[in-house]
């Protein structure tokens, strides 16, 4: 430790700038990948009212839904040509606690709308694909 704050201490008597960032981390690859599975496991079996109509989602848009869930106010934009856009919370930015949390809406969510979650949508390594 000594000799890092000796080295620190060089650096900043020669000009050089020091910079020290202390944050949560943010999510694993791992919980992406989960999150992709359960969002495509929703686009494939639930339908949700767009523009007043019952229609499959695209997994990014579910994520859409599902982030701006997260939030107890959300926050809606006019869009450049018209219609409107809602503000959902950025997934790359979560903490994993915040990503965990959205895993878990997702797999409420799904349950509830009885979704046949596949393997990898549960957490296992093997997918579908493989045990067939």
């Amino acid at each position: 430790l000594t000799e890092v704050w000796r080295w620190i201490k060089a650096m900043l008597l020669a000009g050089h700038r020091l910079t020290l960032e202390v944050r949560k981390s943010t999510r694993s690859t791992e919980q992406n990948a989960l999150l992709w599975s359960c969002l495509t496991d929703l686009s494939r079996q639930v339908k949700w009212p767009v523009d007043g109509a019952m229609q499959s989602l695209e997994p990014e848009e579910w994520k859409d839904v599902l982030s701006a869930g997260m939030k107890k106010a959300q926050r809606v934009a006019q869009g450049v040509e018209g219609g409107w856009v809602m503000l959902g919370q950025r997934t790359s930015r979560m903490t994993v606690s915040e990503m965990s949390d959205l895993i878990t809406l997702a797999h409420a969510f799904g349950t509830q709308r009885r979704v046949q979650w596949s393997r990898t949508s549960l957490g296992r390594d093997v997918p579908d694909e493989a045990m067939a």
